[in-house]
């Protein structure tokens, strides 16, 4: 069973710099894109940074310039590194990867979010 899990959350003053990891196992083929969303208290789920099989990077607007997303094939795992922090990105960040497997076709797989807060 595929399980996808994030790590490296935490209270940050603002400013500072945190960064997340994500990483999947279990029986995977291959991965395709692999996602940053957050979502903040009363707001709906947004993405904030994708990254393509081959490289190719995405980023809201809101952290153009402040966050870094990368990925390591040979470990399954995606990393955001998030500076210059501000109060407005407090929220649970969650990681989706697009996913085959060896018995089945592509799937979107998420982890169970891992808590952001920047105090000012």
């Amino acid at each position: 069973q595929v399980q996808v899990v994030e790590s490296g959350g935490g209270l940050v003053q603002a400013g500072g710099s945190l960064r997340l990891s994500c990483t999947a196992s279990g029986p995977i083929f291959s991965i395709n894109s692999m996602d940053w969303y957050r979502q903040a208290p009363g707001n709906q789920r947004r993405l904030v940074a994708t990254i393509t099989r081959i490289g190719s990077t995405y980023y809201a607007d809101s952290v153009k310039g402040r966050f870094t997303i990368s990925r390591d094939d040979a470990k399954n795992t995606t990393y955001l590194q998030m500076n210059s922090l501000k109060p407005e990105d407090t929220a649970v960040y969650y990681c989706r990867a697009m996913i085959r497997t060896w018995k089945e076709g592509w799937n979107a797989y998420w982890g169970q979010g891992t808590q952001v807060t920047v105090s000012s």
